[in-house]
C-alpha cells in the first residue's frame, strides 16, 4: 500500500483511478431549475442567506444566460432582506454596471440606496453612510424620476436629510452650552441654509435668535425671531422667541439685508 502511494499522482490520473473508479464530474444543473429553487427558497421558506447563494450559484454555471441577469438582481433583493448590506451593494452595482439599460436598473440603484439608508445610524455617530444614502437614493431620483421607486426615494432622501440636519443641530447646542456662540451659529447656519424643509429648522432659528442675543448682535436675533414667526407663527420655537427678545426690550423684525432673511426670500415654509 506505501508504494502505491508513493507513485506518481500525474503517472495514474488520480488516486481513485488506482482502484479502477473513474473520475466523476458533475453536470452543471440547469440555469432555470438552480434560479425556481432560489425563489422557492426566497418566498417560501424566508432564508435569504441560502437564497442568495442559490442565485450566485446560476452565475457562477451559467455566467453568460439571461438566467444569470436575473439571478444578480435576486441576489442583490435577498442579501438586502437578509441585511447583507454590503453584498448587496456589491451585487447591485455590479447589475447596474452590466446591464445600464435594463428596465430593472432603477430597481438596483434603489436597492443600493436603501443599503445605506437601513444603515443609517444615530446621530451621535459619523454620518458619512447618510450622505452615501442620499446620494445614491438622489441618483434614483434623477435618472428614474417617473419610475415606482422615485416617490419612496424621495421619502428616504427627506429622512435622511432630517438626520443630517439633526446632527448639525446636536454640535451646534454642545457649543451653545459651552458658550462658543460663534461656533453654535456656524451650526445652526447649516440648517437654516441647507435644511429648510426639515423638521429642525424651526429650532434652528430660536437658538440662532438665543445666540445672537448672547453676543449682543441684536439686529440679527430680532431678525431670527421675525422669520420665525413668519414661516412658523404657531411655533413653540417663535413663543421662546419672541419672549427673548421682548426681555431684552425688542420686537422680532426683520432685516432684509441679514443672511437669514436672503436664506429664507422666495421660501416661506409655513404656508406650504
Amino acid at each position: 500500500m506505501l508504494a502505491l502511494l508513493a507513485v506518481p499522482l500525474a503517472g495514474c490520473g488520480s488516486l481513485g483511478n488506482l482502484f479502477g473508479s473513474k473520475d466523476e464530474v458533475v453536470a452543471d444543473e440547469p440555469a432555470d431549475k438552480l434560479y425556481n429553487e432560489g425563489v422557492y427558497i426566497l418566498n417560501q421558506r424566508k432564508d435569504y442567506k441560502d437564497a442568495a447563494k442559490k442565485f450566485q450559484e446560476v452565475e457562477r454555471q451559467h455566467p453568460y444566460s439571461d438566467w444569470a441577469r436575473k439571478s444578480l438582481l435576486m441576489s442583490a433583493y435577498a442579501n438586502y432582506e437578509a441585511k447583507e448590506y454590503d453584498e448587496s451593494i456589491a451585487s447591485a452595482r455590479r447589475y447596474v454596471t452590466l446591464h445600464p439599460g435594463s428596465p430593472d436598473a432603477a430597481y438596483a440603484h434603489f436597492l443600493i440606496g436603501s443599503s445605506f439608508y437601513d444603515q443609517i445610524p444615530d446621530i451621535s455617530r459619523d454620518q458619512a453612510r447618510t450622505e452615501r444614502a442620499i446620494a445614491a437614493l438622489d441618483e434614483v431620483v434623477r435618472k428614474y424620476p417617473d419610475s415606482e421607486y422615485a416617490n419612496s426615494a424621495r421619502r428616504k432622501i427627506e429622512v435622511a436629510r432630517d438626520q443630517l440636519a439633526g446632527k448639525e443641530m446636536m454640535v451646534g447646542r454642545y457649543y451653545q452650552q459651552r458658550k462658543d456662540f460663534t461656533g453654535a451659529i456656524n451650526r445652526f447656519k447649516i440648517v437654516v441654509t441647507q435644511y429648510q424643509t426639515t423638521r429642525h429648522v424651526e429650532e434652528a432659528l430660536m437658538r440662532l435668535t438665543e445666540s445672537y442675543m448672547a453676543l449682543g448682535i441684536v439686529s440679527e436675533a430680532q431678525t431670527a425671531a421675525a422669520v420665525l414667526g413668519h414661516n412658523f407663527p404657531d411655533s413653540r420655537w417663535y413663543a421662546d422667541a419672541y419672549r427673548l427678545v421682548r426681555s431684552g426690550g425688542l420686537e422680532p423684525t426683520e432685516n432684509r439685508g441679514s443672511w437669514i432673511s436672503r436664506a429664507f426670500r422666495g421660501l416661506r415654509i409655513g404656508s406650504r
